[in-house]
């Protein structure tokens, strides 16, 4: 069984080679060079303190709604391979969300899917850091959508961590309010 200590964390630096290897492969699927699935989710759990900016292409359940919105967000991600949650510090909310989407993953998905925490960061980044890529071709339309194996992970240091590294990159990094930031973490 899976406990809080046992999530796997995922470094700022890990993490932006899969949302920039993602983007790439968004583009090269709008350029018409392959298909293209997203594979990664990005859940920011973070309630009042969700200002400042966010991480780019993630999706903001406040800890206090989410709960309530569990099952929900398991349909949701049921097809991602990489789902990472996080808060400000990723010391409290943040893996305590990553934990109960787990328990609630187990409970409404098939036996045959398995959620599980990634054995290395390497399994969920690739050996050369640039993210995995799936020959998507083959899949059809119904294999997109079907529950996957996924890999959840906690981002190390949360939202802190994130904007010390890419708060003024704007491929990674959208609404950045500098000002808020300017002396650390403001709350």
């Amino acid at each position: 069984m899976t406990t809080i200590g046992s999530l796997q964390r995922l470094s700022a630096t890990s993490l932006s080679k899969l949302i920039l290897a993602e983007q790439a492969s968004t583009a090269a699927a709008a350029a018409g060079a392959e298909n293209s699935r997203s594979t990664l989710a990005i859940i920011d759990v973070r309630d009042d303190d969700y200002i400042g900016g966010h991480i780019k292409g993630s999706q903001n359940v406040p800890s206090h709604k989410l709960d309530a919105m569990l099952p929900t967000l398991v349909r949701q991600l049921q097809d991602k391979e990489t789902v990472v949650f996080h808060c400000a510090l990723s010391q409290q909310r943040g893996p305590s969300a990553a934990l109960r989407y787990l328990r609630e993953r187990d409970r409404l998905m098939p036996k045959e899917v398995e959620t599980k925490l990634a054995a290395t960061v390497e399994e969920a980044v690739g050996a050369d850091g640039e993210g995995k890529k799936k020959d998507e071709e083959e899949k059809g339309e119904d294999e997109k959508k079907k529950p996957v194996n996924q890999k959840v992970f906690v981002l190390d240091r949360g939202f802190v961590g994130w904007q010390e590294a890419f708060g003024l990159d704007e491929r990674l990094t959208e609404g950045y309010s500098k000002e808020l930031w300017r002396d650390g973490y403001w709350m």
